[in-house]
């Protein structure tokens, strides 16, 4: 099984929507911590912990880790944050 989405691995980082973990007091930014990025076309890049094995057994119905793909689990602080800088589709 494959992609069913070709993914613009070339795209670089454009803007932050948000505020950075460090500034909402949820990490001390020294170290690896979750970030949201809006890449230069369009895409947007999630860096959080990495769930997938904690979740795939138990994903709800219709829902599928495909191949290639991570369950990503980031802070709700950081998308509540970002919601004024995320366009509505």
């Amino acid at each position: 099984m494959g992609r069913t989405r070709n993914v613009d691995l070339s795209a670089p980082f454009a803007e932050r929507p948000g505020k950075p973990a460090a500034e909402l007091g949820l990490f001390d930014g020294r170290d690896e911590c979750p970030a949201i990025w809006r890449l230069a076309n369009g895409d947007i890049a999630v860096i959080g912990t990495d769930a997938t094995e904690a979740y795939r057994d138990r994903l709800p119905e219709g829902v599928r880790i495909g191949e290639g793909e991570r369950l990503v689990v980031l802070p709700g602080a950081m998308l509540a944050a970002a919601k004024p800088d995320i366009p509505d589709a």
